[in-house]
Order: C-alpha cells, then structure tokens, then sequence
C-alpha cells in the first residue's frame, strides 16, 4: 500500500479526529465538542465488557450482552440509554435488541455525531488469525463530561501507528484482559495498555463467578494484575465518578470495578 493511500485510509476512518492531531481544525466541531459541559462522568459496571456512561446530558450503554458462558450470572443489562454502543456482533456480544427506549446503536468503525458529541469507532480484529475466525471488533473513543474515554471491547489486535493517532491518549480506557480466543491475554493487555498509556484502566473480559464452568474459557483478573505490579491498583465497587479535575495527570492507574450479584 502506497503511503497516499494509506494516507487516505486514515482520514476515512479518523474523520475529524486525525485532523485534529495534525492540527489542522483550530476551531473544529471536534474541538467544541471536545469543550462540552463539564461535570462528573459517572461509569457503571454492569457486567464482563458492559458499562452505562452518565454525564453531559446523556447516558450511554456500551457492548450489553446475553447470559450465556462467562456471562451467565450476570443480569441482563436492560438499562435506560440514550445511545448504545457495540463492539460487536457476535451471538453472545452486541445484544442491544429490546432495550428500553429502543435508542440510536452504533456498531460500525468510522465517525459519527449524536447529540453534538462525537464517536470514533476504530477496527480491530477480534481474534487471532485477522479477523477471519470472529471478524472485527470495533472500540470506541469518545469524550462525556470533559473525560477522553476509550473502550476497546474484545481488542485482541495490538496497537499500531495508526490506531494510536485516532487514540491519542486517553483519559480512561477500558482493556479486557482475560484472554480467551476473542480477546487480549494478560501479556497482551498489558502490552496494550503501554502503548496506549492511558490515565486511568479499567480491566474488562476476566472470569468471575458468573462464569459458567463449562463454558467459559476466560482467567480471571489477578493474572493481568500480576504482571502490571508496577502500577498502582485498587478494587472499587460497581460505581465511578470522574470529573476532568480528579483525573490522574502521571503515570497510569489500573481501577478493577467490582459487580453487585
């Protein structure tokens, strides 16, 4: 591929966001949207990759799921939104049917716009062998309550050049890091979140004791957290409040969100 087209191909997925890091949009919709209310930014943790985002007016579901395998003790993440976001659409991921309020779902790579915020979905590959087994998983970047959030639902790609321009450096980014054929291992997550350097990780798709035995070939948490020692770590309950202002400025911290059963 010839670096015009690849050139090209960056600014069909990055939309406003690559011009943006090129410095090319000093007054951009980007940039605006970027400014929106700021406020608190409350996440909760609703179960394996899925979390409910509150905060500058809206209220955002990312990647409800069917209880099935790793998830089957989870409830059904039937919760009110105003947008849902999915990284994929596989039989047990992506479940976005019959949500109260049928809101706007969004489930393609590229740039949208919702409410003047704006969305970038970014394609990974969701499994091993690029993306012919699982297809592509795409995550999500946005910014809520003046937070830079990344989601990267089932990532099991590293991150690239490309991916860290349309990236750039989150201030909170939910990595999976329990392995399995459709998602990071821990040496690969770990990997991730060095590149990424987000200010704040949120671990996501580790075993819990919703887990079916029998059907769940996922580890759990504290085999990332043995191999990311370096960062501090602590276990909070299902609930986050972030507000751009007690946002970590050094180094990363790694945050493990509990799950009410």
């Amino acid at each position: 591929m010839t670096i015009k087209m690849k050139r090209r191909q960056l600014i069909r997925y990055g939309g406003a966001s690559l011009l943006t890091a090129a410095g090319l949009l000093a007054t951009s919709d980007w940039e605006r949207a970027q400014a929106q209310s700021r406020g608190n930014l409350t996440v909760k943790a609703l179960g394996h990759t899925c979390f409910l985002f509150s905060g500058g007016g809206m209220r955002i579901l990312v990647n409800p799921f069917r209880t099935l395998g790793c998830t089957k003790g989870y409830r059904l993440p039937k919760v009110e939104a105003d947008l849902v976001l999915v990284s994929s659409q596989l039989f047990d991921e992506g479940a976005a049917e019959n949500l109260p309020g049928n809101p706007r779902t969004l489930f393609e790579a590229g740039a949208f716009e919702v409410r003047n915020t704006q969305f970038q979905g970014i394609e990974l590959n969701h499994d091993r062998e690029g993306g012919r087994r699982f297809g592509k998983n795409v995550a999500w970047r946005w910014t809520q309550a003046g937070v830079n959030i990344l989601h990267l639902g089932g990532a099991v790609s590293q991150i690239g050049i490309e991916e860290q321009i349309l990236i750039g450096r989150p201030d909170i980014a939910f990595i999976p890091v329990g392995g399995g054929p459709k998602a990071y291992t821990p040496e690969e997550a770990l990997q991730a979140l060095k590149a990424i350097r987000p200010k704040i990780a949120v671990p996501t798709h580790y075993r819990t004791q919703a887990a079916d035995a029998s059907a769940c070939d996922i580890v759990s948490v504290d085999s990332f957290l043995e191999l990311a020692a370096e960062f501090p770590v602590s276990r909070i309950g299902d609930t986050l409040a972030l507000s751009p202002g007690n946002i970590p400025q050094d180094g990363t911290v790694i945050r493990v969100m509990g799950y009410r059963f």
